[in-house]
C-alpha cells in the first residue's frame, strides 16, 4: 500500500490533467506514478520537461537497459516492472536482454558499455574513473552522449527515488510485472 494517496486522474490537480492525458495515450494507462508525482505540478512538470527533452538521445532499447540497470541498483520495484512493460512492449526486448539489463549490461556490446556506464555512474554518485569514460569513448560515445547519459540517470534516480519513498503500488498490467520480480 503506498504511503501516500495517489488521486485518480479525475482527482489530480487541474495542471497535470494534459500531461497525465498523454502518459494514457502513449501507454494505454496512466500509472500509479504519473498520478503520484500529479499531487506537485511543479516536480511533475520538471520531470516530464526532463523526459521529453531526453527521449530522442540515444536508442530506446539503451535507455531502457540503462533504466533497468538503476533501478535494479536503487531496488526499486515499481520502475523495474514499469521499464519490463516499457521495454518488452515497445522494443520487443527479450527476457534474457532484461536480466542481462538489470545486472548492468546488455548482449549488444556497444549498449552493454553505455548500460554498465549508467550503472557505475549511479554505484559511485557520480565519481566515475577516466578509464570508464575512455571505455564509453572508445565504442564511439561522444561526450554530448555521455552528458546525456548522466541526465537519463537523473531521470531514471528521480522516479526510484518518487517510488521508493511513496512505495507505490505496482500497477502495471497483467504478466509483465511478475517477470520483472
Amino acid at each position: 500500500m503506498s504511503r501516500f494517496n495517489i488521486p485518480s486522474r479525475e482527482d489530480a490537480n487541474v495542471d497535470t490533467h494534459s500531461t497525465l492525458d498523454a502518459v494514457g495515450k502513449r501507454l494505454g494507462f496512466i500509472p500509479n506514478l504519473h498520478r503520484l508525482m500529479s499531487i506537485s505540478p511543479n516536480a511533475f512538470a520538471g520531470w516530464a520537461a526532463l523526459q521529453d527533452a531526453l527521449k530522442q538521445t540515444l536508442d530506446a532499447r539503451t535507455r531502457e537497459g540503462m533504466a533497468m540497470a538503476i533501478s535494479e541498483v536503487n531496488g526499486c520495484d515499481y520502475c523495474i516492472a514499469a521499464h519490463s512493460y516499457v521495454v518488452t512492449t515497445f522494443t520487443k526486448a527479450t527476457q534474457d536482454e532484461l536480466a542481462l539489463n538489470r545486472k548492468g549490461t546488455s548482449s549488444d556490446p556497444k549498449r552493454a558499455v553505455a548500460i554498465g556506464f549508467a550503472k557505475s555512474l549511479v554505484e559511485k554518485r557520480g565519481k566515475v574513473t577516466d578509464e570508464e569514460l575512455d571505455a564509453v569513448r572508445t565504442v564511439g560515445y561522444t561526450d554530448q552522449q555521455i552528458l546525456e547519459m548522466v541526465a537519463l540517470s537523473v531521470q531514471f534516480l528521480f522516479t526510484n527515488f518518487m517510488n521508493n519513498v511513496a512505495e507505490t503500488h505496482i500497477d502495471i498490467p497483467d504478466g509483465v510485472a511478475a517477470t520483472a520480480k
